[in-house]
């Protein structure tokens, strides 16, 4: 069965009231607005953009959608769970700051931030859901103490995933630090000394000290090493290799099955806008300013996280002419979507609505 996905095109130079109406639009099409209540707790996830990065969601355009939220009750706050690498997001004092510092304060979106799993990043509630790769997801324990959820998404390439948008910024997104390396814990990079220049800009960026220098090169310590992929990343060089055929399989179906847990928990009461503009080659955790790899193309809306995500990739492949995600990053992106299929999470086939034209059809054409 096709799920809907509302969708209306915008571009940043239409400035920025313009995008907070479209992003209004597209939430109120959804219908989750009709699941709030007047006492209802409301979580609007969102990704803050780590220090010296701006391609996140800029709070103007969260102006209206919050506005409307807030006819309906007082209870509605942004949120997102601390990291786990070592930077400005990884305590809830100094992810505060940053999400200050980035223009999300009371004064101008109106409501508080909350840090969905605590100080440090320690405070979550465990959901059995008996998977493939999960059998128990950590989650931040304010996600599971919200009554409604709002999804936003800015849709980005991604190192490990292929991209990035509302599977990911559920099932990574929302899960506590010790969830966070629960699907980071098998994935394991290795360095082609061949290719390694011995620049040291990896042993800067490694959150777990993990890489030192060997035989002028450098070496990644499996032992220490928790994952994340930054060093991937980082590499000018393309020295850092993961076990593609295995590794990025094994995360993704992890992310899809951590999002799951969350989706099941709020029985129904969440949905997703997608974000695509300024879309860059990596994720928002990323400390720089990055290119667009394509350019604008609007605001995208679902009850099922499955079916927005399928519909961002394809309109993504299909504006820039080839699957752009693929040259980022040699990754099946695939995989997180099908295997969402799978496990209940939603579905591929979607119904794409663009608001004020007649209704089009859709299915995951582009996948590779």
């Amino acid at each position: 069965m096709s799920s809907r996905v509302f969708f209306i095109p915008a571009n940043r130079d239409e400035g920025d009231e313009a995008v907070a109406a479209k992003v209004e639009k597209v939430f109120f099409e959804t219908g989750l607005l009709d699941k709030i209540e007047d006492k209802s707790f409301v979580a609007m996830k969102i990704h803050f953009g780590e220090q010296d990065n701006t391609g996140f969601i800029k709070p103007q355009w969260l102006v209206d959608i919050i506005r409307k939220i807030k006819e309906k009750t007082s209870r509605v706050f942004l949120t997102d769970s601390n990291t786990l690498y070592v930077g400005k997001r990884s305590n809830s004092v100094e992810h505060l700051h940053l999400a200050w510092g980035h223009g999300f304060t009371p004064e101008n979106v109106g409501i508080p931030v909350i840090i969905a799993d605590g100080l440090k990043g320690g405070e979550d509630e465990e959901v059995k859901v008996n998977l493939k790769r999960v059998k128990t997801a950590k989650i931040g324990s304010v996600f599971l103490n919200s009554d409604v959820l709002v999804c936003m998404s800015h849709f980005t390439g991604h190192g490990l995933s292929g991209f990035g948008a509302a599977i990911k910024n559920l099932g990574m997104g929302c899960a506590s630090r010790a969830g966070k390396l629960d699907q980071h814990s098998e994935v394991h990079p290795w360095i082609n000394p061949k290719h390694c220049t011995n620049c040291g800009v990896c042993f800067d960026y490694c959150p777990a000290e993990a890489i030192v220098q060997k035989d002028d090169k450098a070496f990644i310590i499996e032992d220490k090493c928790i994952g994340c992929g930054e060093c991937l990343v980082v590499c000018s060089a393309g020295a850092v290799k993961f076990r593609w055929d295995s590794d990025v399989v094994r995360v993704q179906e992890k992310i899809s099955e951590y999002a799951f847990s969350l989706w099941k928990s709020l029985k129904g009461n969440a949905g997703c806008i997608n974000v695509l503009l300024n879309i860059t080659k990596d994720c928002d955790c990323m400390s720089k300013d990055e290119p667009a790899i394509v350019e604008d193309i609007g605001i995208l809306g679902s009850l099922d996280p499955v079916a927005v995500d399928q519909a961002s990739v394809d309109m993504v492949i299909e504006r820039s002419g080839k699957d752009i995600l693929k040259v980022g990053y040699d990754v099946d992106w695939s995989v997180q979507l099908q295997h969402g299929v799978e496990i209940g999470l939603g579905s591929r086939d979607y119904e794409l609505i663009q608001l004020g034209t007649p209704t089009q059809s859709g299915r995951g054409d582009s996948n590779p």
